[in-house]
């Protein structure tokens, strides 16, 4: 079987895969994702060479805990609104620390502290992000994660699409080399559009909301465009520290969960953020 066969097999897979649990129920969407937040623990600790049993059991505990309190906890017994506060803050710190860690390039060395901090704060609370979006304001809403999706995937494709095609100026040559300042802006571009087209035909406002939905998904777009591509070069960043190409082997021709997730996890807490700072101006 070809290379490109089994690329487009695999990928194929993977979206039914995510479409499916995302629109058949709640749970089978929090199971999946249960799923690959497993799967990515394994792989990071693969890269940054840990012992995985502690962070798996500890990472999937939390996972668990943490969404049965959010979602199906009827006594209200937990403050979530702290509880949010706490995790994101903490999240985002972790982002701040991966973001130096992308830049520095005088020290490739990762700590065992820092270690824990990024399984905790680069895969485990940004899988429980990915979930929370998907509630919106309220209930379930299974567009919203597909809205995300959908931006994650035209941001990728458009970058590598024009980059290929009129791509001279490299991004970030030393820790992505194919990745080029035009295929940034055109993937950009893309999802900002995609993103008026998700508001209009996937969300479908009422007239009355509709100039207030198309701006916060410009802005969603905008985020993806800008903080999912420092999320896969973050991951870059530690693939090449590690000294292998793909994260895993798990989907052929794609690399391993966590190649097809870097964007998405590391733009859900700010996405999430973005959701807080728009409810209480509201």
């Amino acid at each position: 079987m070809g290379e490109t066969l089994k690329r487009g097999i695999s990928g194929a897979v993977y979206v039914l895969l995510l479409l499916a649990s995302i629109l058949y129920s709640t749970e089978s969407f929090l199971i999946l994702f249960g799923i690959f937040l497993v799967i990515s623990l394994i792989e990071f600790c693969n890269l940054i060479q840990v012992n995985k049993l502690i962070p798996i059991i500890f990472g999937s505990s939390l996972y668990v805990i943490i969404t049965l309190i959010s979602n199906y906890d009827s006594t209200k017994s937990f403050d979530i609104q702290l509880l949010d506060i706490v995790l994101l803050t903490t999240t985002l710190l972790i982002s701040l620390k991966c973001i130096v860690f992308l830049f520095d390039n005088k020290n490739l060395k990762i700590s065992n502290l820092s270690k824990y901090l990024y399984l905790l704060g680069y895969i485990t609370l940004p899988f429980i992000f990915i979930t929370k979006i998907s509630f919106g304001i309220k209930d379930y809403n299974p567009k919203i994660i597909i809205g995300l999706f959908i931006l994650i995937w035209t941001n990728d494709t458009f970058a590598y699409i024009i980059g290929k095609s009129i791509g001279k100026h490299k991004l970030f040559e030393k820790i992505s080399p194919k990745k080029t300042v035009e295929g940034f802006f055109g993937g950009l571009i893309f999802s900002i559009f995609v993103g008026y087209l998700i508001s209009m035909y996937l969300i479908k406002p009422s007239e009355q909301f509709r100039d207030k939905s198309i701006l916060i998904w410009t802005i969603i777009a905008t985020i993806v465009g800008v903080i999912g591509t420092i999320g896969d070069l973050i991951e870059s960043k530690f693939k090449r520290v590690a000294g292998v190409k793909d994260s895993g082997k798990i989907m052929p021709g794609h690399g391993g969960v966590l190649d097809r997730l870097d964007s998405v996890i590391f733009v859900a807490p700010f996405i999430f953020l973005f959701y807080k700072i728009l409810n209480y101006v509201s």
